[in-house]
């Protein structure tokens, strides 16, 4: 995905003039970069005092909603685990895909009314984005807890046979039940000690029944063998058995408990498929509100920051550029060059010198406005 760097410049005689300007300059030579206007409507200017207030609060704001619309993409590829490369597609904002979004931007006035002031408007966005954070926490929580009970009661179901359950393995005929003076035992016998275990079970402990054992169930590394013996010498049993490295399982045939395992498995893969078509959509909806938000601050952010550069009347144009990856320096360097007569000082300013109502860190101080909008939203693990 795409970077975008979101300036703006002090109208000359026209604005399209300072457009037509910059245009020349960029693409002139080689392209290196892809422009479009960012159309910003005629917003309510309000006092220096306010706008100076607001540049901060906007600066704290855009980090916030960006974070926001990075944790629901993130989520979405958390929810999709199978089909990351879907995430993408279901990315979009209203309905198009984001690069075009951006490119095509055009101020929603039903959202965002213009009649309010600048304050308003952005709190307005904190208050939405605050919503849809909190109902991501939550919607998250029941969705990882579902998905991480499933994945416990999966874990059981599989791996070594020394830990996992053994409910889809035995059956009932593999044990005498219901004897006062009789239980049968399940034991993991590693494979290279078969034969050890089929000659010295019967005498690791007196009362074992002569040739109870059976091989129920194999893996790689290891087999499980049933064997019966009388129950008063069970704890003889398990005490020689561990000193021939032979395991016993402390298990008991209980067939209610099994069953509740297989229908709690089966009920939580159930609930697990009914929320997930649901929480996909809710995501769609929520990225696409979010980042819509996000690109309004920015939108909000040019239109103070040229405000207090630039002067009244309202006079600048902004503009988007898609840097080509190979030329960012160079661009960089054109753009310095158009515009170091706005302010002298950018290029050599002092990194500890804080600029009042001017809230830009000071590596990113130029003499234009500039803002980096990053569309490099998912951070894959894989």
């Amino acid at each position: 995905m795409a970077e975008f760097w979101l300036i703006s410049a002090p109208g000359e005689k026209t604005c399209q003039q300072t457009w037509d300007k910059m245009m020349v300059a960029t693409t002139r030579t080689n392209n290196i970069s892809t422009n479009s206007k960012f159309n910003i409507p005629d917003l309510k200017v309000g006092t220096l005092d306010v706008l100076v207030g607001l540049s901060d609060e906007l600066t704290k704001l855009d980090t916030f909603v960006e974070g926001v619309v990075k944790k629901l993409a993130q989520y979405m590829a958390d929810v999709l685990e199978d089909s990351r490369d879907k995430v993408q597609e279901n990315l979009l904002a209203n309905g198009v895909d984001l690069v075009t979004y951006i490119t095509r931007f055009q101020w929603d006035m039903a959202k965002y009314p213009i009649k309010q002031s600048l304050k308003n408007i952005s709190e307005i966005i904190a208050k939405q984005v605050t919503q849809i954070e909190n109902d991501l926490k939550s919607r998250a929580s029941n969705y990882n807890n579902l998905k991480g009970n499933l994945l416990n009661l999966e874990r059981k179901n599989a791996g070594s046979l020394l830990t996992r359950s053994l409910a889809d393995i035995v059956k009932k005929d593999d044990f005498v039940l219901d004897s006062e003076y009789l239980i049968t035992m399940i034991v993991v016998v590693p494979k290279i000690g078969y034969t050890d275990w089929q000659t010295t079970y019967e005498s690791l402990s007196e009362m074992v029944v002569p040739r109870s054992t059976n091989l129920l169930f194999e893996d790689n590394d290891s087999g499980l063998f049933s064997v019966t013996l009388f129950r008063k010498a069970i704890d003889d049993f398990k005490h020689k058995a561990r000193e021939n490295k032979f395991t016993v399982r402390e298990f008991q045939y209980n067939e209610e408990e099994m069953k509740a395992d297989k229908e709690e498995m089966t009920r939580l893969s159930t609930d697990k498929k009914k929320q997930f078509g649901p929480l996909v959509r809710w995501l769609k909806v929520n990225f696409s509100e979010a980042f819509i938000a996000w690109i309004h601050i920015k939108a909000l952010r040019v239109f103070v920051e040229s405000v207090l550069r630039y002067g009244l009347p309202v006079n600048f144009q902004a503009m988007l550029l898609q840097p080509n990856r190979k030329n960012m320096k160079k661009l960089r360097e054109v753009l310095y060059d158009l515009y170091k007569h706005l302010d002298s000082s950018a290029s050599i300013i002092d990194a500890a010198i804080d600029i009042p109502g001017l809230n830009l860190s000071q590596q990113e101080y130029y003499p234009y406005v500039y803002y980096k909008i990053d569309c490099n939203l998912l951070d894959f693990k894989h």
